[in-house]
C-alpha cells in the first residue's frame, strides 16, 4: 500500500484512509500542522467488489495490483465495526533513503515520519476529539 503512494506521488507524502470525514480531516490537519503532508485516498464502496473471491472470505489486494493502498485499506476496514472511527496511517514508507520526515538518516534509516503528526493529534484536544468522535 505504501510503496503504491510512493511510486504515484514520490516520498515528500503519505496517505491516510478512513471511513469516518471528521476523522480522517483531523488527521490530514495534524500533518500540514506538523509539516508531514498527507493526502487522504478514497475509500468508496465501489472498491470493496474487486476483494471479493472464489477462494478466500475476502482478497487484500486486487490481482492487478492497482490502486494497491485504497484496496489494502478497504481490506483493513472489514475487520472495524461500522460504529467504530476510524483512520490508517501507513508508515512504511517512512525507512528510505531519501526520508519522509524531518529527519534525513540515510541508508534506509528510519526517519520518524509519524511522530510528530502523531503528537499533534494527541496533543490537540479539538483534533482529537475529531478523530475519537470520527464520522
Amino acid at each position: 500500500m505504501a510503496g503504491a503512494f510512493s511510486n504515484r506521488f514520490g516520498r515528500g507524502a503519505h496517505e491516510p484512509e478512513s471511513k469516518g470525514a471528521r476523522a480522517l480531516s483531523a488527521v490530514v490537519l495534524a500533518g500540514e500542522r506538523s509539516g508531514e503532508r498527507l493526502w487522504p485516498f478514497p475509500m468508496d464502496e465501489d472498491y470493496e467488489a474487486e476483494l471479493e473471491s472464489d477462494v478466500a472470505d475476502l482478497l487484500q489486494c486486487t490481482v492487478a495490483s492497482e490502486a494497491d493502498h485504497i484496496y489494502a485499506a478497504t481490506f483493513l476496514s472489514k475487520f472495524v465495526p461500522e460504529d467504530v472511527p476510524w483512520v490508517h496511517l501507513d508508515l512504511a514508507p517512512a525507512a528510505n533513503p531519501k526520508g519522509l520526515g524531518h529527519v534525513r538518516p540515510g541508508s534506509g534509516a528510519a526517519t520518524g515520519f509519524g511522530v510528530r503528526a502523531s503528537l499533534e493529534l494527541i496533543l490537540d484536544e479539538e483534533l482529537w476529539d475529531a478523530l475519537v468522535d470520527g464520522a
